[in-house]
């Protein structure tokens, strides 16, 4: 479904254009998102599995959460605040939402406060990623978590609100975003990591950074 702007060209004294632009709002927020993941899976598949450069495909996967989700969001702004367009029905559609609270519009106002716990939560994810979790789901998963929030913490720092647009047709649920979509399926990769592989495989890791090596 496109969204279409009209604009004037011209003036007094020559002549007077009027155009039209259209933009495709489902290709614009679908986009940046399609090419995260495949960016993010190309990342593992040259770099990541191969053992080489992990630090820096975790940095450039963060950048390109951060980017996808902007991007979606610049492009949902063309929409009036409440207003919905198609996207994927009869499963969603978009709709342009300001959340200045945290989840299910929690701690509505305290802009300041959930800026420094995002920063704080952010930053302990980050020191995890850096010193203790090395099995390969589990950077992944907070790779995920960390972009995510970054992308929610720029629209709360910036703008004093974060924009939200996923709306569900078929259930009553609170508007969500990409960077939304990025935290909660990190969290659920991050929680099988944690039962799964975490004791086998980081869990040393505490060890070694109290100068205790277990090996």
């Amino acid at each position: 479904m496109n969204d279409a702007s009209i604009g004037v060209i011209g003036g007094a004294d020559g002549p007077t254009a009027i155009f039209v632009t259209t933009v495709n709002l489902t290709r614009a927020v679908l986009g940046p998102v399609l090419e995260c993941i495949a960016l993010m899976l190309l990342l593992y598949f040259l770099l990541y599995r191969r053992g080489k450069a992990k630090p820096l495909c975790c940095v450039l996967s963060m950048l390109g959460i951060v980017a996808s989700d902007q991007m979606a969001k610049l492009a949902v702004l063309s929409l009036d605040l409440g207003e919905t367009a198609p996207f994927l029905p009869p499963l969603i559609q978009l709709r342009r939402v300001h959340n200045y609270g945290a989840a299910w519009s929690s701690l509505s106002g305290a802009r300041w406060l959930l800026i420094a716990a995002t920063a704080i939560g952010m930053g302990a994810l980050v020191w995890l990623l850096v010193k203790i979790v090395r099995h390969p789901l589990g950077q992944w998963s907070l790779t995920m978590v960390v972009g995510g929030g970054i992308g929610n913490l720029i629209d709360r720092a910036a703008r004093g609100y974060v924009v939200d647009m996923f709306d569900l047709m078929f259930m009553s649920y609170p508007v969500f975003n990409v960077a939304d979509c990025f935290v909660v399926v990190g969290t659920i990769l991050a929680l099988i990591y944690y039962l799964k592989y975490y004791a086998e495989s980081d869990a040393k890791n505490w060890e070694k950074q109290n100068g205790k090596d277990a090996s």
